[in-house]
Formats: structure tokens, sequence, C-alpha cells
């Protein structure tokens, strides 16, 4: 079986003065905001405190540095165009997974593609057993960080500490206007997904732990919470721990918006694994940012959420046609990007 809804997402026709064109005084700032999983992106030094001989980085047995760069410029070239066609360049904020260390971000960010954008990092090493952490880049001409901290959820498992990758909290200024958001890589199905699914609640239950000690200080506060949770919009992490919302009527005050559970059930995906379309990769908010439909847009609003699933980053032969077209398989360099295509969600507001 292939997958035959794995398809490019059509862009529907937008501009920013969409249901505003009778009224050519306007004009609305717009500002991507988006997460995308490196696919185990370590550098080619082999650090003793960590299992990183175990990545595919690592057990390739020549050309390691030719790799490398080679994987650093293709996943820059992927960041630099996310959102670009609307908001003119690439995301303001953007969170990542799977990445050794602060090194390989410094890296990226220097890339051909990335270094004219000056994107900042925020990074901390997490205690995950692999060695893999998340972190969050940013254009610092339109975003500027006033508060950041690394949560651990403390997940154990028949009475044994799991260490796995920590829930990055970055607080700030958007232009003008304060958001937060939350980075997440929740434990993997390893062992399968019923076996691992109570790892992934205990991640989300720390999510909600999050929300209340920044509501603390911003009662009105727009949260992002965005990452690969290995989990797709219907499992119970989303519906009953976070109890996400897929309806905009139906979204309280208190309430999470997932707007990639409705992409979820019309059959798009972020990944594939075993013949199966699964859409880990997600971007959910608090109420504040969603728009009602009363196109209110005098602070930020959520106007669209995307995958960035363009043709060149589909497999289109052998064993994984149809897949994202992924790094690394059996222990080789395929000269792919990532074994997870990126999602975003553009912000629109008025501009005065």
């Amino acid at each position: 079986m292939r997958f035959n809804k794995l398809i490019i997402l059509v862009f529907a026709a937008f501009t920013v003065a969409v249901g505003f064109s009778q009224n050519k005084t306007k004009q609305y700032k717009i500002r991507t905001l988006a997460f995308y999983n490196l696919e185990n992106l370590f550098d080619t030094i082999n650090n003793p405190d960590k299992n990183d001989e175990a990545s595919p980085m690592m057990e390739l047995k020549i050309n390691k540095s030719k790799v490398y760069w080679d994987k650093i410029d293709k996943l820059g070239s992927v960041i630099s165009q996310i959102g670009k066609d609307k908001a003119k360049t690439g995301p303001a904020i953007i969170g990542v997974c799977e990445v050794e260390n602060r090194a390989v971000l410094e890296d990226l960010v220097k890339s051909t593609f990335l270094k004219k954008m000056n994107y900042e990092i925020i990074h901390y090493e997490s205690p995950d057993k692999r060695g893999i952490d998340v972190a969050l880049l940013y254009q610092k001409r339109y975003f500027k960080p006033i508060h950041h901290e690394s949560f651990n959820p403390n997940i154990y498992r028949d009475g044994y500490k799991v260490y796995t990758r920590d829930q990055l909290l970055v607080s700030g200024y958007l232009d003008d206007e304060l958001i937060h958001v939350i980075v997440n890589h929740w434990p993997s199905r390893s062992g399968g997904e019923a076996k691992s699914r109570p790892l992934r609640e205990k991640a989300a239950y720390q999510n909600t732990k999050i929300i209340e000690k920044v509501r603390e200080t911003d009662t009105n506060a727009k949260i992002f919470i965005m990452g690969d949770f290995n989990d797709d919009p219907t499992n119970a992490s989303f519906k009953k721990v976070l109890k996400t919302k897929s309806k905009k009527r139906a979204v309280g005050s208190r309430d999470l918006y997932n707007p990639y559970e409705e992409l979820f059930r019309r059959g798009f995906n972020t990944l594939g694994y075993r013949d199966n379309i699964n859409l880990f990769d997600q971007i959910l908010f608090t109420s504040p940012a969603l728009d009602t439909g009363k196109k209110d847009f005098s602070t930020y609003k959520m106007y669209k959420a995307m995958i960035f699933n363009k043709r060149f980053l589909t497999s289109k032969k052998g064993r994984y046609k149809g897949y994202p077209f992924r790094s690394f398989s059996n222990g080789n360099y395929t000269g792919g990007y990532s074994d997870h295509y990126p999602v975003y969600i553009y912000l629109i507001k008025e501009s005065n």
C-alpha cells in the first residue's frame, strides 16, 4: 500500500487583504510560525557523554563532513521557503527538534539560505537518552524574547525515569504583541502505540501545567503549542488531556484550538510509517489567537494552518515512494531533507 492521500497540499488563493478588499485603506502584517523535525541533525564529532554514535550521521562510514554540510544546506533551504510566498520571508519563529546541540543550530542559522535572516537561537540541553533536543529559532527583527525556560516532564515507567526531551517555553514580543511558545518532542511510539501511550499523555499533562504557569501572569495569553507529538490530533493526549477543539465555534475562553485535526480528518499527514499516515507535527493555540469570524485583526490572529509538503520534499521512487524525502535509510545518506514535513501557521493583524 502506498499513500494515495499523501498529496501536495494545494494552496487556496490568498492575499493578506482577503475579506477586506472593499476597504483599500487597511493594510495587514503577516508573520509565519512554524515547526520542523530536522531528522537527526547530529554533528560528526563523537561525544563520549552521549549515545550519539547510534545516530545515522555517526553510523556513516565515509564522507561524514560532506553529508553534514549538505544536510545543513538542505534544511536551511527548506526553512527559508516556509511561508515566504505570503510573508515575503522565512518564519518569524520556528521550533525545531532532533538536534544534537547548539553547535549544529549555529551552523544552520549561518548557512547560505538563512544567514541574511539573522536568526537567533534558544536552546537547552535535554536529558534525552538519544542526546537530542528541542530549540527555538527566531528572526530578531520580528521577535524579542523576554523569558525562556526548560521543563522536564518527569515521566516514569515501571518505577524508572524515562529520559526524554524537555519542553521549551519562550515568551516574547512578536512585533509589539506578547506571545508564548511551547516547543515539544513527546516520547516515541517505541514498543507500540498502546504501550507507550501513557508517556505521551504525561507529556501532554506537563503542557497543561506550563499553560497554567503562563496564565498566572498573563490571564488572556496567546500561547502556541508546537511540536512533533508522536500522536495524531485525535489521540487521547490531545482530546482527553489537553482537551483540544477542532471547531472554532466550540472553543471556549480557556480551550485550545487545533486546526490540524481537520487536516488529519481530510487525509493529510506529516510523515509515514509502515504504510500508515500520521500527522504528528502540529501547532495548536489558545482562544485569544483565534479568529472567530468577526474579522477583528486588531491583534495577531491565526489566518491559516498549513503543511509545507512541496513536491521536492516527497520521495519519488523506492521503498519510501510517497513518503517525506528522508535524509537517512539503512545506514546510508539518501540526499533528502527530513522524514517529516514542516508545519506552519500564518498570523495576521492590521498594520497602522
